[in-house]
């Protein structure tokens, strides 16, 4: 019977993806967000057949497997990418680096003011970054893993949201500055997003993605000073 429900959760999953990605690419509406919809809709039909989400992770694990070498993948387009990354090395870095201090302190000085306990203020600090990382983050800063874990997951939703169509509003049309931004700000649903824009905005979201989890590692003790 479990390898029913393993095998129905799959299925669900994967046309409900395929659905809502090709209901995003005919439209393309900010909207239309292909993990959200997703989300809510495998989340219904879970709910309404009575599977609990203990069985469902059965078929989530056996997904996600793949998730390890897709992430490798994305050194494909940054090799084709090697001279324009090379080029341009420091600025990229520089952008980078700025982004993800921002994205630290302006969180963490709002959580700050807004009188929220400090182990709330230090797991929302690294919320930029992928959840390994932030969760690291979050531990060594006295802050709360599984907290943090959400604030990331919160974050990439809103940016895989509103990241792409408010940089449009505001003029930004460079494939390289759209990727970086998305990457920055919104690691994987940024890189995602970027990738449905194209191969380079794509590379240099994945590229922005792992550079800001770096600095953002290796900034978390001055922005945890600066917080108190």
């Amino acid at each position: 019977m479990q390898h029913l429900v393993v095998l129905f959760s799959i299925a669900v999953t994967l046309a409900a993806y395929v659905a809502f990605r090709r209901l995003y690419l005919r439209y393309v509406h900010p909207l239309l967000n292909v993990v959200i919809l997703s989300s809510a809709a495998v989340v219904a039909v879970l709910v309404a057949c009575g599977i609990p989400f203990e069985s469902y992770a059965e078929g989530r694990d056996i997904m996600t497997f793949p998730l390890g070498p897709a992430t490798v993948g994305l050194a494909v387009p940054l090799y084709r990418c090697r001279r324009l990354i090379g080029k341009y090395a420091l600025p990229i870095a520089a952008s980078v680096a700025c982004g993800s201090l921002a994205a630290m302190l302006s969180a963490g000085f709002i959580a700050k003011a807004g009188g929220l306990p400090r182990e709330v203020v230090m797991s929302i600090v690294p919320k930029g970054v992928s959840i390994p990382f932030a969760v690291e983050i979050a531990r060594l800063s006295g802050g709360i893993p599984p907290l943090a874990a959400a604030f990331v997951v919160a974050t990439g939703t809103l940016g895989g949201l509103i990241g792409a169509p408010l940089l449009t509003r505001l003029g930004i049309t460079d494939p390289v500055a759209r990727g970086l931004s998305l990457g920055t700000a919104a690691h994987a649903q940024g890189t995602a997003s970027a990738l449905m824009e194209g191969e380079l905005p794509g590379s240099m979201a994945g590229l922005a993605m792992i550079l800001a989890g770096m600095f953002t590692a290796a900034c978390a003790p001055l922005a945890v000073w600066l917080l108190g």
